[in-house]
């Protein structure tokens, strides 16, 4: 395909995130979407006319039987994302999967098999990947700075920010049987993501974890909600080469905010949020001043293709372009399923898991459609 050639892509899903999606397309002028679905039609053509795209389906399956789609984003909740995106590649589309990959680790490993047989491209949003803070990360590293990377801490905090009980988005947000999981899918996937992408995504050998639901809830929001998953998850977890990676991962705690991610390498370490860059020289201490701005300038005048990743969509699409190699967010994001759920199975057991207990023992928590 020609790297000047535009993307036609069908949206499955027009709710918050698909609104969310589509308005991103709508500034990517590599990217023309050209139908979206959606079982709420109204919705789907109110949203249509004001994206002004042309063709609307209440049936997802007519959309994929579209010969001049190249592309499909899969933009629903959780326990939809397999089945959905199965679909997809089989009718030999490329797709763009909402995080997390899905509800259950059985069901992402599927949709990875799928895609590799199918000879299709998948990747999965993760935004942080293109965050200023990520790419000057990712350069450090790259340029040996950190030495031998042996540990990297996982962060995200809340006060009390669940969705729906505490003020927004819909009560599916908290429901195991559309969201499979709480703060680990919908907050720490993206951490998780980030740091795995950072330090080589290794292979993950043994987790422990612990989840809690204790932060207090107003009485009719959590009648109302149906609010059934964790609020707070802790992880840790033993990776190759003597690697460690620990977790805290809140929705809603008493505290103020956390530190953010970081990195400890043998020859200086990296914090993400706000950025630093730590060192020793001799018997001398540094702690680095960065400037980013000036940083993600250089990357956008000075190196190629430095638009190609300003966000998880303007990649898929200059991907799919050929300008960019993808990058592998959908093994990132199967290895962070691996991770969550392996703290669900470490906390239900009471004890540390292996990966391989957790591949064997994980349940598909896919909807049927």
């Amino acid at each position: 395909m020609s790297t000047t050639s535009k993307i036609r892509v069908g949206v499955i899903g027009v709710g918050q995130i698909g609104k969310y999606h589509l308005s991103n397309y709508s500034k990517i002028s590599a990217a023309e979407v050209v139908a979206v679905a959606d079982i709420n039609q109204t919705e789907a053509n109110r949203v249509a006319e004001q994206y002004q795209i042309p063709n609307v389906y209440a049936d997802f399956r007519q959309l994929l039987q579209r010969d001049d789609i190249q592309a499909v984003d899969v933009c629903l909740h959780n326990n939809f994302h397999m089945p959905i995106t199965v679909a997809a590649l089989e009718a030999g589309k490329d797709v763009f999967c909402e995080k997390p990959m899905a509800g259950a680790y059985r069901d992402a490993e599927t949709m990875w098999q799928t895609a590799q047989q199918a000879g299709r491209r998948l990747s999965i949003q993760c935004a942080n990947l293109f965050q200023k803070e990520t790419k000057a990360a990712k350069a450090l590293i790259d340029g040996g700075h950190l030495g031998h990377i042996y540990h990297a801490r996982s962060t995200g905090h809340r006060r009390r920010g669940r969705p729906y009980v505490d003020g927004y988005g819909s009560p599916t947000f908290v429901q195991k049987q559309n969201s499979a999981g709480g703060a680990l899918y919908d907050m720490g996937v993206y951490h998780l993501i980030t740091l795995l992408h950072l330090i080589g995504n290794p292979t993950i050998l043994r987790i422990s974890g612990k989840t809690y639901q204790e932060t207090a809830i107003d009485p009719a929001r959590l009648a109302a909600s149906g609010y059934n998953v964790e609020e707070l998850g802790l992880g840790f977890v033993r990776l190759e080469n003597n690697v460690t990676l620990d977790i805290i991962e809140a929705w809603a705690v008493h505290m103020d905010a956390f530190e953010g991610s970081s990195i400890f390498g043998s020859e200086g370490g990296i914090r993400l949020h706000p950025f630093g860059f730590f060192r020793s020289v001799g018997d001398l201490d540094l702690d680095s001043t960065t400037i980013l701005d000036r940083f993600d300038y250089r990357i956008h005048t000075v190196r190629e293709n430095g638009d190609a990743y300003d966000g998880g969509q303007e990649h898929w699409i200059a991907a799919l372009q050929g300008r960019v190699e993808l990058l592998p967010t959908a093994q990132l994001a199967l290895n962070t399923m691996l991770i969550s759920e392996g703290i669900y199975l470490s906390d239900k057991l009471a004890r540390e898991v292996t990966a391989d207990e957790v591949r064997e023992l994980s349940v598909s928590t896919a909807v049927s459609v």
